[in-house]
């Protein structure tokens, strides 16, 4: 990377190694060879020639408001002109950028190295501001752009971040940068592959075998991956995120390790305003340049942000013109840790008590209790305060879908058929269930009755929707038995099932 071309960028998720590879290559700009004695860079023909390196971490950069923002990128810029003992007279951050990289450039007489990590951090901590999101993309527009304007004093220039903005946006002046976001060459440039935790953590992994513990586990390696596992930028190598290995393997438990280290608020809002996007997760279809259309400050897309933010990654590859895949969620604990969140904040309720719903309708799924589930389903429900009530079908819709996900079942939502989309089909060993939901808005005085009539009125539409368009027919005359269900809700407090028999 460092000897073919000269401006990258990197979009990974939180805590997956960024500022470490930033780190690694700083110290082989900073020439000391010594430290990486005995690795691969080591035996090549690399120079490790010296380097003047200039190293920003946005992320302790304050960024309250614009004005905040531009000071704390003086301050932090000061730090390094002082301890570089140099003179630059100005109060505007691009300028004083732009005069450290030409001094420095003069000063060593070698060109100069520039890695910046967490490059989006004042955008996404005001993602749902938009006025102050904007304001803070054109300070970092300005900021970022004199890049490209010092390119005979640079000599290497990496961006890392969480998201990637669109070239229209953040990037429109340094337009010169090699994404290897989704670059083959570089899938596991970030992260642990699998074959590495083998060769590393062999002893490790013996070690905890015999711990009373995981005795309970059929294959403790398998367990790690089922949990960590399953994260791919290329389609094809799988990876583990390296924090939550790290930490498994410090603490010996399994516990939620990457999700409890920050809890994704701007992400679960998005999906408040439009649960719609959510609930098509699994049949999100995505190529690379969807990445370059998906993510403007003035326009954000869901569920390409979940996949640039760790909480889906690519899964099986979808024929077409150019290389595309369907998106998946890519472990056990991004599972179940986002899908309750999500459906905690969705209905008002606290985790716990989220979870003992979530319990009470895995019970009576497992043994065909559609009854059961349904009663659970509307205990739920009626708990979400009106404040937070949103009309529409896609809003219950997406609780029941964060509720079956959480559970890590075989869910799909929005399911393509010839006659149309199905909401939800459940797959189990030995049944699958096809369901319809559909909702009805009511006033809330309406009577009893009324409510009753428009309920049954849901009802038959839904029932009607599932045998007009035959949506169970792709499931039919396999081994496993196939249920199919309309389920009708009318406001948030009146909730009924029929099953077609």
């Amino acid at each position: 990377m460092i000897k073919k071309d000269k401006y990258y960028f990197l979009s990974r998720p939180r805590r997956f190694g960024k500022s470490l590879l930033l780190d690694t290559i700083a110290e082989v700009f900073h020439g000391d060879r010594e430290l990486f004695k005995g690795l691969w860079i080591d035996g090549s023909n690399y120079s490790f020639e010296k380097h003047p390196v200039i190293r920003l971490d946005m992320s302790n950069i304050a960024n309250k408001t614009p004005e905040v923002l531009e000071r704390s990128l003086i301050t932090e810029l000061s730090k390094q002109i002082r301890k570089e003992a140099l003179i630059i007279e100005s109060d505007i951050p691009s300028d004083i950028f732009k005069l450290m990289i030409e001094e420095l450039c003069e000063k060593y007489n070698q060109r100069v190295v520039v890695l910046i990590d967490e490059y989006d951090k004042p955008i996404l901590d005001h993602i749902l501001d938009r006025e102050l999101a904007l304001a803070n993309r054109d300070v970092l527009k300005v900021f970022y752009g004199i890049l490209k304007s010092m390119d005979p004093c640079l000599r290497f220039v990496l961006l890392t971040g969480v998201s990637k903005f669109t070239r229209t946006s953040i990037f429109s002046e340094l337009n010169n940068l090699t994404d290897i976001t989704m670059d083959d060459n570089y899938a596991n440039i970030c992260g642990i592959p699998v074959e590495d935790m083998d060769e590393v953590f062999h002893e490790n992994l013996q070690e905890l075998s015999g711990v009373e513990y995981f005795r309970q586990f059929d294959d403790l390696r398998e367990e790690i991956l089922r949990r960590y596992d399953g994260y791919s930028w290329d389609g094809r190598t799988r990876g583990l995120n390296p924090y939550c290995l790290l930490s498994f393997f410090h603490f010996k438990k399994f516990r939620n390790f990457w999700y409890g280290t920050a809890s994704p608020k701007f992400l679960i809002d998005l999906i408040q305003q439009d649960p719609g996007e959510y609930n098509s997760i699994q049949e999100y279809v995505m190529d690379e340049d969807d990445l370059d259309d998906a993510f403007g400050v003035d326009k954000i897309h869901t569920v390409p942000l979940m996949f640039q933010t760790g909480y889906l990654t690519l899964g099986e590859a979808v024929s077409g013109p150019k290389p595309a895949w369907r998106l998946k969620i890519p472990n056990l604990e991004v599972g179940n840790a986002f899908s309750l969140h999500l459906a905690a904040t969705l209905t008002g309720n606290e985790p716990p008590a989220v979870r003992k719903s979530i319990q009470g309708m895995d019970a009576a799924l497992r043994t065909g209790d559609l009854d059961g589930m349904v009663a659970m389903l509307k205990s739920l429900f009626v708990s979400i305060p009106y404040e937070l009530h949103m009309k529409g079908e896609a809003y219950y819709h997406s609780i029941f879908h964060a509720v079956m996900i959480h559970l890590g079942f075989d869910i799909e939502s929005e399911v393509s058929v010839s006659g149309g989309r199905i909401d939800s089909v459940l797959k189990y060993a030995d049944r699958i269930y096809v369901l319809e939901f559909k909702y009805a808005s009511c006033p809330k005085k309406a009577s009893i009755e009324r409510r009753r009539k428009m309920l049954e009125v849901a009802l038959d539409e839904g029932v009607e929707q599932i045998l007009d368009r035959g949506y169970a027919n792709r499931y039919m005359g396999g081994d496993r038995k196939v249920i199919q269900a309309a389920i009708a809700l009318v406001g948030r407090d009146e909730i009924d099932m029929r099953i077609i028999e």
